[in-house]
């Protein structure tokens, strides 16, 4: 049955408007299911300490646009497209493959330290379009894509592959080397059976460190696919009935090459600030000031007097719930900044605590001393007696001896003697004149009294002898 006139047409018209259709904005991608992709560790707070943010119900996000910005990044790939322009595959059918291609293009993250893109086009002999080192940003990659045209006749799948391991997989060609830790991706798109042995050369493809993809597409044959496609096979290998729908695998393999960012989706359940890790995978910190706990998610404060960022210029102290204050040492007060501290007088202030006399020693330091006649006790504050002689109050006429503590005696000086009440002194030659005065007129009464004895005597002889 022969079609309207436009609809004839239309084939060729859209052959002619594809390549300005390629340079569109792609249409919003599918959701993301499987996060495999490195992350950047970038920080986003998870709310105030203290406060566990609300858990948000996980959602479905965009890939990449404006609306996906640092939800999804695209890990650094070499990755080449090994696309079957066989016969079998029409024109039309070819181009939905390029849109499979551009559209998988405009997922990722292109440039010499992202994303490398290399597309290999094969039938019964193969051609690499344009090597990994080809270009370097979006748009000329987009456009070699869709200058891209079918070969001819075959399907030699295992030559193509074994092209791309030995040819486009190399340093010279742009691939990055082992120590990049940079993983090289095939993806290989076909619509029918291999002509040629694929199981041995995809063994060795995956044992360089290849990982492949197989697409299959209509009358292509699973089990073939199965032996190019590196495991586990159902995330590997792929299959649509027709080239019109093969564009729609392009979100599958966004959920390969991209993850979500739970950090920036707010699902992570991190009390304070929640780090990106990669691979869809993140980790917890804490505010400072405060520690992890065992569950990894939840933060206590800590001693941030410990972690020396307080500010006091002597003394921290913690207070409760991580938070701090400043003291000073003893003889300093506290300034009205709070952090920093003054020297004071604790003498002038009146709160040295000395007994008897305190001595400013500068710097808001002190020490105590005692009266003469006293000694400083062993708390360095209060003072006890230690010389009576030289308290002055001993009573002593002349001279004061210390005994020790608190015992004393009196004592004169020379040509004195100390008198019975054992403090006051006596001149000893006016002592010895005394003496020798009364010792005189005893002497003189004694012979007077003696004298008028014997007189007295002799009177009573005589008158003894008269009768």
């Amino acid at each position: 049955m022969l079609l309207p006139a436009p609809a004839r047409h239309l084939p060729g018209l859209l052959l002619l408007l594809w390549p300005l259709l390629l340079l569109l904005p792609p249409a919003a991608p599918g959701p993301l299911a499987r996060a495999t992709v490195r992350r950047l560790g970038t920080r986003v707070p998870g709310g105030s300490p203290g406060h566990l943010p609300a858990l948000a119900t996980p959602t479905r996000a965009p890939y990449s646009g404006a609306r996906g910005a640092g939800v999804c990044k695209s890990r650094p790939l070499d990755l080449v497209f090994i696309i079957d322009s066989s016969r079998s595959v029409r024109p039309l059918e070819f181009t939905k493959v390029k849109t499979f291609v551009a559209r998988i293009i405009d997922t990722l993250d292109i440039g010499a330290a992202d994303t490398r893109v290399a597309v290999v086009n094969y039938a019964s002999t193969v051609k690499i379009e344009f090597q990994l080192n080809t270009y370097s940003n979006k748009r000329a990659l987009k456009q070699a894509v869709a200058r891209i045209t079918p070969l001819s006749t075959g399907t030699m799948s295992g030559l193509a592959i074994q092209t791309a391991m030995e040819e486009a997989f190399t340093v010279e060609a742009g691939a990055r080397g082992p120590m990049s830790n940079i993983p090289k991706v095939a993806i290989i798109v076909t619509d029918g059976r291999p002509q040629d042995q694929v199981n041995e050369v995809a063994a060795r493809a995956r044992a360089s460190g290849i990982e492949l993809y197989a697409v299959g597409v209509d009358r292509a044959d699973m089990e073939s696919l199965k032996m190019m496609a590196s495991k586990p096979l159902e995330d590997h290998v792929f299959y649509v009935e027709t080239y019109g729908v093969i564009e729609k695998l392009s979100a599958r393999f966004q959920e390969t090459f991209c993850a979500l960012d739970p950090c920036v989706l707010g699902t992570h359940q991190c009390q304070h600030v929640c780090i990106s890790d990669g691979d869809g995978r993140h980790h917890c910190e804490c505010s400072q000031g405060y520690t992890l706990n065992a569950d990894q998610k939840t933060c206590s404060a800590v001693d941030k007097c410990a972690l020396n960022t307080h500010g006091c210029e002597q003394i921290c102290v913690n207070d409760r719930n991580g938070s701090y204050h400043c003291e000073c040492y003893e003889g300093y007060a506290l300034n009205a900044d709070r952090a920093t501290c003054a020297a004071q007088d604790k003498c002038a202030l009146g709160t040295h605590g000395c007994q008897h006399i305190c001595v400013n020693d500068g710097a808001g330091s002190h020490h105590c001393e005692c009266f003469e006649g006293y000694a400083l006790n062993a708390d360095k504050k209060t003072c006890s007696v230690r010389d009576k002689c030289a308290l002055g109050t001993h009573g002593c006429q002349h001279v004061c001896v210390s005994d020790g503590a608190a015992s004393y005696h009196c004592d004169c000086f020379p040509g004195y003697a100390l008198n019975d009440d054992g403090k006051t002194c006596s001149d000893i030659e006016e002592a010895r004149s005394l003496i020798s005065i009364e010792d005189a007129c005893g002497c003189e009464a004694t012979l007077a009294f003696q004298e008028k004895v014997s007189s007295h005597l002799q009177k009573l002889n005589t008158k003894h002898i008269l009768f």
